[in-house]
Protein backbone atom coordinates (compact mmCIF):
# COMPACT_ATOMS: atom_id res chain seq x y z
CA UNK A 1 0.00 0.00 0.00
CA UNK A 2 1.44 3.27 -1.27
CA UNK A 3 1.26 5.66 1.82
CA UNK A 4 -0.65 9.03 0.37
CA UNK A 5 0.77 12.64 1.51
CA UNK A 6 -2.17 14.65 2.26
CA UNK A 7 -1.52 18.23 1.00
CA UNK A 8 -3.76 21.53 -0.03
CA UNK A 9 -4.08 22.07 -3.58
CA UNK A 10 -1.75 25.53 -3.16
CA UNK A 11 1.01 22.99 -1.81
CA UNK A 12 0.98 20.58 -5.03
CA UNK A 13 0.77 23.55 -7.48
CA UNK A 14 3.80 24.64 -6.00
CA UNK A 15 5.16 20.90 -6.51
CA UNK A 16 4.09 20.99 -9.88
CA UNK A 17 5.64 24.33 -10.72
CA UNK A 18 9.17 23.17 -9.40
CA UNK A 19 8.82 19.53 -11.27
CA UNK A 20 8.31 21.62 -14.25
CA UNK A 21 11.00 24.26 -13.90
CA UNK A 22 13.54 21.95 -13.11
CA UNK A 23 12.59 19.16 -16.31
CA UNK A 24 11.77 21.93 -18.78
CA UNK A 25 14.49 24.87 -17.62
CA UNK A 26 17.16 22.88 -15.47
CA UNK A 27 17.83 19.27 -17.15
CA UNK A 28 18.18 21.90 -20.81
CA UNK A 29 20.60 23.94 -18.85
CA UNK A 30 22.72 21.60 -17.60
CA UNK A 31 22.74 18.92 -20.88
CA UNK A 32 24.29 22.20 -21.88
CA UNK A 33 26.93 22.96 -19.79
CA UNK A 34 27.64 19.25 -20.21
CA UNK A 35 28.02 19.38 -24.04
CA UNK A 36 29.98 23.23 -23.26
CA UNK A 37 32.84 21.07 -21.13
CA UNK A 38 32.89 18.35 -23.17
CA UNK A 39 34.48 20.29 -25.90
CA UNK A 40 37.11 21.26 -23.87
CA UNK A 41 38.95 18.18 -24.03
CA UNK A 42 39.97 15.90 -21.49
CA UNK A 43 37.20 14.83 -19.12
CA UNK A 44 39.34 12.60 -16.19
CA UNK A 45 40.81 16.25 -15.51
CA UNK A 46 37.62 18.61 -16.32
CA UNK A 47 36.50 20.27 -13.19
CA UNK A 48 33.64 22.00 -15.50
CA UNK A 49 32.34 18.45 -16.57
CA UNK A 50 32.78 16.64 -13.16
CA UNK A 51 30.44 19.57 -12.01
CA UNK A 52 27.91 19.68 -14.34
CA UNK A 53 27.92 15.86 -14.27
CA UNK A 54 27.23 16.10 -10.40
CA UNK A 55 24.69 19.18 -11.09
CA UNK A 56 22.69 16.79 -13.15
CA UNK A 57 22.57 13.99 -10.63
CA UNK A 58 21.36 16.13 -8.28
CA UNK A 59 18.77 17.51 -10.12
CA UNK A 60 17.69 14.17 -11.47
CA UNK A 61 16.92 13.10 -7.72
CA UNK A 62 15.31 16.19 -6.94
CA UNK A 63 12.65 15.13 -9.88
CA UNK A 64 12.66 11.65 -9.17
CA UNK A 65 11.32 12.80 -5.12
CA UNK A 66 9.06 15.21 -6.82
CA UNK A 67 7.57 12.85 -9.36
CA UNK A 68 6.61 10.81 -6.39
CA UNK A 69 5.88 13.13 -3.98
CA UNK A 70 3.04 14.16 -7.07
CA UNK A 71 2.37 10.73 -7.07
CA UNK A 72 1.19 10.21 -3.68
CA UNK A 73 -0.23 13.39 -3.12
CA UNK A 74 -3.92 13.30 -1.45
CA UNK A 75 -4.73 17.12 -2.46
CA UNK A 76 -7.45 18.28 0.52
CA UNK A 77 -9.33 21.44 -0.91
CA UNK A 78 -8.98 23.47 2.29
CA UNK A 79 -12.26 25.68 1.38
CA UNK A 80 -14.38 22.86 1.44
CA UNK A 81 -13.57 22.15 4.88
CA UNK A 82 -15.22 23.42 8.26
CA UNK A 83 -16.11 22.71 11.92
CA UNK A 84 -15.25 23.81 15.57
CA UNK A 85 -12.41 20.81 15.67
CA UNK A 86 -8.60 21.56 14.27
CA UNK A 87 -7.62 19.43 11.59
CA UNK A 88 -5.53 19.07 8.42
CA UNK A 89 -6.10 22.60 6.89
CA UNK A 90 -7.12 24.72 9.53
CA UNK A 91 -5.35 27.88 10.76
CA UNK A 92 -5.08 27.94 14.28
CA UNK A 93 -4.92 31.41 16.22
CA UNK A 94 -2.83 30.71 19.18
CA UNK A 95 -1.77 32.79 22.62
CA UNK A 96 1.41 31.68 24.57
CA UNK A 97 0.38 30.99 27.94
CA UNK A 98 3.77 32.42 29.44
CA UNK A 99 4.30 35.56 27.12
CA UNK A 100 0.94 36.18 25.64
CA UNK A 101 2.35 36.45 22.28
CA UNK A 102 0.20 35.77 19.71
CA UNK A 103 0.84 32.77 16.86
CA UNK A 104 -1.26 32.01 13.92
CA UNK A 105 -0.12 28.65 12.24
CA UNK A 106 -1.61 27.00 8.74
CA UNK A 107 -1.53 22.74 9.12
CA UNK A 108 -0.24 21.62 6.00
CA UNK A 109 1.04 18.40 4.64
CA UNK A 110 4.69 18.08 5.26
CA UNK A 111 6.23 18.38 1.51
CA UNK A 112 4.69 22.75 2.13
CA UNK A 113 5.75 23.16 5.12
CA UNK A 114 7.21 26.70 5.79
CA UNK A 115 7.66 27.93 9.74
CA UNK A 116 8.84 31.39 8.20
CA UNK A 117 5.24 31.37 6.20
CA UNK A 118 3.54 30.08 9.32
CA UNK A 119 3.33 26.73 7.44
CA UNK A 120 3.38 23.65 9.77
CA UNK A 121 3.35 20.09 9.25
CA UNK A 122 0.77 17.64 9.93
CA UNK A 123 3.36 15.79 11.67
CA UNK A 124 4.95 18.11 13.61
CA UNK A 125 4.64 18.28 17.23
CA UNK A 126 2.52 21.52 17.49
CA UNK A 127 -0.21 19.92 15.17
CA UNK A 128 -0.08 16.90 16.12
CA UNK A 129 -0.71 18.11 19.71
CA UNK A 130 -3.72 20.62 18.00
CA UNK A 131 -5.46 17.86 16.23
CA UNK A 132 -9.13 17.67 17.89
CA UNK A 133 -9.04 20.29 19.77
CA UNK A 134 -11.44 23.08 20.07
CA UNK A 135 -11.14 27.30 20.46
CA UNK A 136 -10.86 27.88 24.05
CA UNK A 137 -9.08 24.88 25.04
CA UNK A 138 -5.46 24.86 25.65
CA UNK A 139 -2.90 22.19 24.49
CA UNK A 140 0.99 21.63 25.66
CA UNK A 141 3.87 21.23 23.11
CA UNK A 142 7.21 19.53 23.38
CA UNK A 143 9.49 21.61 22.53
CA UNK A 144 13.01 21.32 21.84
CA UNK A 145 13.69 24.70 24.54
CA UNK A 146 10.95 22.90 26.61
CA UNK A 147 7.15 22.30 27.36
CA UNK A 148 5.02 25.02 26.28
CA UNK A 149 1.32 25.76 26.80
CA UNK A 150 -0.72 27.52 24.22
CA UNK A 151 -4.46 28.51 24.31
CA UNK A 152 -6.19 28.35 21.24
CA UNK A 153 -8.44 31.72 20.71
CA UNK A 154 -9.31 30.90 17.16
CA UNK A 155 -9.70 28.39 14.22
CA UNK A 156 -10.07 29.75 10.44
CA UNK A 157 -11.07 27.67 7.25
CA UNK A 158 -9.12 29.60 4.51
Amino acid sequence: MVEKIPMTAAGHDVLEKELKHRQQVERPRIIQQITDARTHGDLSENAEYHAAKEQQSLNEGAIAELEDKLARADVIDVSKLSGDTIKFGATVTLIDEDTDKKQVWHIVGEPEANAKEGKISIASPLARALINKKKGESVEVVTPGGAKAYEITKIDWK
